[in-house]
């Protein structure tokens, strides 16, 4: 059901400007979606629980273990935001339930998670890969294969990579590689992530099975139980209360300290409200099932992980060798032949670098989503989301998170522990906010939602939401000793998202003036309409009509080549920009609270001053999307057009531009449209490609071809009544049985025939690639419209 619509002021009927409330997406399986969380969360298995035994000792797999276990909690209040919010992240929660003081500060907090993050992660994966090279030269030198010079010898030690400015290194490297890459427009795939999850699981098997196996050979212990009396907390663990009489009756709120120095085994849980617009129908219940997956994944993973690796590696080992990279520690002390540990350990290096490295581009886009989307809530001034003038992407935001990480990492200078202890200041306070608003929306909404934290108890007409309350008391509780008990985490936390606060609050007191009168400037220009579904009836044109993609609003040269070819009385024109809302990106928001974007309208501006110069009429269309090729096929079938026309991409050439979209009208369900999807460059010079079947384009010499055949074949008197097309069904259906029976020998001399004596052609999922002729009329059969004088 459409949401109400807006309407601003009675205005000129030349132009009306329509926003799409719901996203064109390509929409994906739980499986995927929670493929991509799993990038996020499962990342932490490689350095949460070498970091938790530095602070509570030998226990630390327990606790490790008990907060997956609680994470099943946790989730299950993203999962009942995300039943109530298309995407139940902490602002759009937190602002609904608190307000917007609130909002601010969570995001704040959040904001400390997520560029934190990507340093952990990159140093993390330098300690994998440098440890890796450390034991390569180690092994080679015990083996005699070190050249001469670099053999130890007195006063001469071993050389080795040191451990934490190598891994720094490493780490400002793939930050300044995912920078360049965000910056150009990177789009965060499932297909990627679920690759990445598979490599994973094939080694996440491994690991248990010849882990478990090993224990048994090697006849392991467990680790101490998680008691007072078995923690050992070391001097930063206790934070501000190092020295204090209260240290040595800990008992408690001793677990509850080891609890918190484990919290961040559970980071990226934010990411499952982000992908969770992403999920295909029916949204709820596979987000529950992805939900599931995750949990039991990374309790596995995570727990499993690090159980074992406390059980095999030897105390001194585990402490001072391998503390930061512990999987790679586990596959050492496997039972079984040393160059097959050593494989192992290279597989798991491997597969370090993929996930690790991959966490650090979701921070990226994660926080750059999350500025984004309070950027569109007037909360940042519209300087942070001027667009690249090359790239189009919000390349200030972008700047601003690489160059915190960037600091980060020099700052801490690989020191996964200090990385570590800091980064669960972010997590636990965002959880906490976002648990305390889903409990206060508890009492505030009291409509029907699709799922709800259990327990609840029911007293006469009072619920009492049993399960989210004590979610929020056992997160706020730890989060209120984490304050005493990591002065690292309270010191930089609080100062980052103080600083935080205080440029969100002076920069929206600014916009507020800059954006009323904006909102003016708009209302003078646009009609905003807000339509849950995009077809013909709710843009308001009719079939057959040509749709035309705008992103930049210097160089509009396919509207102008588009508008110089058609007559608007006889044929609509639907002008185009695509809303990249990639997972991790900015909500959407509704009426109420839409923010029409800078950029959108420099883009639509333009756009109505070109159509003002032609004297023709437009219609603009905004729509949000995770894939632009998706988006452009899909809003093209809705609307029912005949042409799609964009200009040339900086970044691909024509025939990439219709490979993509001749896939994603491929991936369109049936029923769908032939579509012809024109490519204009700079100069005005045209390409046309073929979206589903047509007409071949045939040569003179076919056409004569066919004919002589039709006059031999007519002297036959048994077939007087032959006709040209009778001799093509023919040849083609006598083609079809020769090729089911001499298939090779039909492509071969198919191959050598048309690289011999047919212009070039691509094959675009089904359609075939042709450049325009001199006079072809892009509405096909209708002959209305765009016919091609231009150079072609």
């Amino acid at each position: 059901m459409g949401t109400p619509k807006t309407t601003h002021a009675p205005i000129s009927d030349r132009v009306r400007l329509v926003v799409a409330s719901s996203v064109m997406l390509t929409f994906i399986s739980f499986w995927r979606a929670a493929s991509i969380v799993l990038c996020d969360l499962g990342s932490s298995a490689f350095y949460a629980g070498g970091i938790a035994e530095q602070a509570v000792g030998k226990a630390a797999p327990w606790f490790i273990l008990g907060v997956m276990l609680f994470s099943f909690a946790v989730r299950a209040v993203y999962v009942e935001s995300c039943s109530m919010f298309t995407r139940g992240g902490v602002y759009r929660v937190v602002k609904e339930a608190l307000g917007g003081t609130f909002a601010k500060l969570s995001v704040s907090a959040l904001m400390f998670d997520y560029i934190l993050t990507g340093p952990i992660s990159g140093v993390s994966a330098g300690q994998y890969i440098t440890g890796l090279l450390n034991e390569i030269i180690t092994v080679c030198s015990t083996h005699g294969w070190l050249p001469v010079d670099l053999t130890p010898r007195p006063g001469h030690p071993l050389f080795q990579f040191d451990m934490n400015y190598t891994s720094a290194l490493f780490a400002a490297a793939v930050t300044i590689y995912y920078w360049w890459e965000n910056l150009k427009g990177i789009e965060e795939s499932s297909e990627k992530a679920m690759k990445v999850m598979q490599i994973t699981t094939v080694m996440v098997v491994i690991l248990l099975v010849w882990g478990v196996y090993s224990v048994f050979v090697q006849g392991s212990h467990l680790p101490p139980l998680p008691t007072a009396a078995n923690m050992s907390f070391s001097q930063d663990a206790l934070g501000f209360l190092k020295g204090t009489q209260f240290v040595p009756v800990l008992g408690l709120f001793g677990i509850l300290m080891a609890f918190g120095h484990s919290v961040l085994a559970m980071s990226g849980e934010e990411s499952l409200a982000q992908v969770n617009r992403e999920i295909e129908h029916p949204k709820l219940k596979n987000l529950k099932r992805a939900a599931i997956v995750i949990a039991i994944y990374s309790l596995v993973f995570t727990g499993g992980a690090t159980l074992l690796a406390s059980m095999l590696i030897p105390d001194y080992q585990r402490t001072h060798i391998y503390q930061d990279n512990l999987i790679a520690g586990l596959a050492m002390f496997m039972t079984g032949p040393e160059m097959l540990k050593i494989a192992f350990r290279i597989f798991v290096v491997i597969v370090g670098f993929l996930i690790l490295s991959g966490a650090i581009n979701t921070s990226m886009i994660g926080s750059t989503g999350v500025l984004m989307r309070v950027a569109e809530d007037g909360v940042l001034t519209d300087w942070f989301r001027k667009p690249h003038k090359r790239f189009g992407t919000s390349h200030r935001i972008i700047n601003l998170v690489f160059g915190m990480q960037m600091f980060t990492i020099l700052i801490t200078r690989g020191n996964v522990i200090m990385l570590g202890e800091a980064y669960a200041f972010g997590v636990i306070w965002s959880f906490t906010f976002n648990s305390l608003a889903m409990l206060v929306l508890r009492w505030k909404y009291h409509g029907e939602r699709g799922w709800k934290v259990p327990p609840n108890i029911r007293i006469g007409k009072t619920e009492i939401p049993v399960g989210l309350a004590s979610v929020f008391l056992v997160l706020l509780t730890t989060a209120i000793v984490n304050l005493f008990t990591k002065s690292v985490a309270t010191v930089s936390g609080i100062v980052f998202a103080a600083a935080f606060f205080i440029i969100f609050s002076i920069s929206e007191r600014r916009n507020r003036k800059q954006h009323a009168l904006t909102v003016r400037q708009m209302k003078e220009h646009f009609q905003l309409d807000h339509e849950d579904i995009v077809n013909r009836e709710t843009v308001g044109v009719r079939p057959g009509g040509l749709m035309v993609t705008m992103r930049d609003a210097a160089n509009p040269f396919a509207l102008k080549w588009a508008l110089s070819r058609t007559d608007t009385d006889e044929q609509d024109v639907v002008v185009l920009t695509v809303r990249m809302m990639g997972v991790g990106g900015p909500e959407f928001l509704g009426p109420e609270d839409q923010i029409f974007s800078e950029h959108e309208q420099m883009v639509f501006t333009k756009a109505i001053s070109v159509a003002e110069s032609f004297g023709k009429k437009v219609s603009l269309l905004v729509v949000p999307a995770g894939d632009i090729f998706a988006a452009l096929v899909q809003t093209a079938n809705s609307l029912e057009v005949d042409a799609v026309v964009s200009g040339l991409s900086t970044k691909m050439s024509a025939e990439d531009q219709a490979f993509h979209i001749g896939q994603a009208w491929e991936a369109l369900p049936e029923p769908k449209r032939q579509l012809n999807f024109y490519v204009i460059n700079p100069s005005g010079e045209s390409k046309v490609y073929y979206l589903g079947p047509h007409a071949p384009s045939l040569r003179p010499d076919d056409v004569q071809l066919v004919h002589r055949l039709w006059l031999n074949l007519r002297r036959d008197p048994s077939i007087q009544d032959l006709h040209h097309s009778d001799i093509i069904t023919y040849a083609l259906t006598r083609l079809a049985s020769q090729y089911a029976r001499e298939k090779q020998e039909i492509v071969k001399d198919l191959r050598g025939y048309k690289s011999a004596d047919l212009p070039a052609s691509l094959k675009l999922g089904g359609s075939d690639t042709v450049l325009t002729g001199a006079a072809y009329s892009v509405t096909g059969a209708k002959q209305r419209g765009l016919d091609s004088s231009s150079k072609e």
